[in-house]
């Protein structure tokens, strides 16, 4: 039970709250004026609408604001997961996002209480690097359609032909509208940037080019008629059929979900001081989140990085900050609805872009591919299987390359060495073979260790230092008792030496040990050992019986 209570809300949540609430109340109005437009647009990039892009930013923002890990987190629609979602839509339809949502959300839940939060430390470093290149290639490739006044509906859900289809189908008059507002965008929050980082410069961006459009009366698509209040919330109709066809896609969705919420709240506490960070918790948080999210309409949640990095910026200290953030959302539900509909489609493209295009960092992809070869290939593989395939097989392929560079490098670095027999050489000498094993006697490396060893002829005696071994697994282990048991058949006697304390067990149930010729085989020091050895040859040399 105390472990369980660990994962709920308690008053320490809000221990910080008398100091620091005009701060967090200050943190939260700008993060909602920040997500205004991104919550927008990510909604109807994901082809589920803007409406549901505000729902999940203001349900699954305060939802997660109150059970997540994260004092500081930010929660709400996100670019990556419009990835994910995107080619959902285009196969099952819109309202399939509800029941994935809500299946997903389980899944999270179920995968804090098991404890599985911090399993996303293993992920290598060029893994993630390639994850975020690859998404903001994706998120860019998806503006397309809205950027040259094409709806994206019936387009292919890879971005790339779903990018060439619509600049080939678009109305060249239309076209030029929508990229003039695209280029509108882009100029102004680039400069708006540029000039102070702490100004909102794709709110300012969005209504500039609103209110230019609106008096010229452009030919360009809205986003339309939004709800004027939250909707009721309702279950989705559910099957067995449907949650089969569907499981699939939530997996791949909570997989991201935690991907992206524990690694955005790991960076903003790498920012400043935003107090203990629970990674199970995180993960019942963003499930509970993106359960009430699909309950009210809207989309699958996860913490989003840039809205988390402001609201650190902005002096957030405490949860407060994020649930006034969707409440400023709410705010405009209630009182700006009728104004938020006439914003142009190819503004939010162009918001989307820019943030696309900052997601693509140049001096990262210099520093991970300056750090090693394997590292560069697994940076590469992973965003070329980002954008051409999908996200989460992504990051298990980059996992898979990251993991075979790395046994690699292991059994390259483990081996095998002769060394000479230590005291004053004696006769018989030369029959006795004494090797050091170091580094890691695993999968990767034992097969290397046994042909090194076959090799030598006209050895009598094999000595077996293990105590410079690091690592030992199940093969490495059954290698070795595969060697003792050649070596033996060959007449050759078999004395290990050195066997490390935490290595015994494995080697007894693996059957080292038992596979000597004497249990008198098995020494702790090497001159008992050599002397062993010696007496051995000396034996066999004078005929006697051993």
């Amino acid at each position: 039970m105390g472990k369980l209570g660990a994962l709920l809300p308690s008053t320490v949540d809000y221990r910080a709250l008398r100091t620091s609430w005009k701060s967090d109340v200050v943190a939260g109005i700008t993060v909602g004026i920040v997500a205004l437009p991104l919550a927008l647009a990510f909604g109807v990039s994901s082809g589920v609408g803007a409406e549901a892009g505000l729902i999940t930013a203001i349900v699954a923002g305060i939802v997660a604001a109150v059970f997540g890990g994260s004092n500081v987190q930010v929660s709400g629609p996100t670019g990556a997961m419009v990835v994910v979602l995107a080619p959902i839509v285009a196969t099952h339809g819109a309202g399939s996002v509800l029941v994935v949502g809500i299946l997903a959300g389980a899944i999270l839940v179920v995968a804090g209480v098991l404890r599985l939060g911090r399993t996303v430390s293993y992920i290598p470093w060029p893994v993630i690097e390639g994850f975020t290149v690859g998404i903001g290639v994706i998120i860019f490739l998806q503006q397309v359609p809205s950027a040259v006044g094409v709806s994206g509906e019936g387009h292919h859900t890879n971005s790339i032909i779903a990018a060439i289809q619509s600049i080939t189908e678009a109305d060249p008059r239309k076209a030029l509208y929508s990229v003039m507002v695209v280029i509108a965008v882009a100029v102004i929050m680039l400069v708006l940037s540029r000039l102070n980082g702490w100004i909102p410069a794709s709110f300012i961006a969005i209504v500039a080019v609103s209110v230019v459009a609106a008096l010229f009366r452009l030919p360009l698509e809205t986003i339309g008629e939004l709800p004027h209040s939250l909707p009721a919330p309702h279950l989705p109709e559910l099957s067995l059929t449907l949650v089969y066809a569907l499981i699939g896609p939530a997996f791949a969705v909570a997989a991201l979900a935690a991907i992206e919420s524990l690694l955005s709240a790991r960076v903003a506490g790498s920012m400043a001081d935003t107090g203990p960070f629970n990674a199970d918790r995180e993960l019942v948080g963003q499930g509970l989140a993106s359960l009430a999210s699909g309950v009210f309409g809207g989309m699958p949640a996860t913490g989003a990085i840039a809205r988390t990095a402001v609201n650190v910026r902005s002096g957030a200290k405490t949860r407060v900050a994020a649930i006034v953030h969707s409440l400023s959302l709410l705010a405009v539900v209630y009182l700006a609805a009728t104004v938020v509909s006439h914003i142009p489609l190819a503004a939010l493209a162009g918001v989307l872009m820019v943030t696309a295009g900052k997601m693509v960092s140049v001096a990262t992809i210099k520093e991970v591919t300056k750090t090693s070869r394997p590292d560069a290939a697994v940076f590469i593989l992973t965003i070329i299987v980002t954008v051409t395939f999908d996200l989460v097989i992504a990051v298990g392929i980059g996992i898979a390359a990251a993991a075979f560079f790395a046994l690699r490098a292991l059994s390259r670095a483990s081996g095998i060495h002769r060394q000479e027999l230590r005291g004053e050489p004696q006769p018989g000498d030369e029959k006795i073979a004494l090797f050091r094993l170091e580094g890691s006697l695993f999968f990767g490396a034992a097969e290397g260790i046994l042909e090194r060893i076959e090799r030598y002829e006209g050895i009598e005696v094999v000595i077996l230092r293990l105590s410079q071994l690091q690592l030992v697994d199940a093969t490495g282990a059954r290698t070795l008792t595969e060697l003792v048991n050649v070596l033996e058949r060959k007449g050759i006697t078999v004395l290990i030496k050195g066997i490390r304390k935490e290595h015994l067990r494995i080697f007894q149930r693996v059957g080292v040990v038992n596979s000597l010729r004497h249990v008198n085989h098995l020494f702790t020091e090497l001159p008992p050992a050599v002397e062993h050895a010696r007496s051995h040859v000396r034996r066999s040399t004078t005929g006697a019986m051993y």
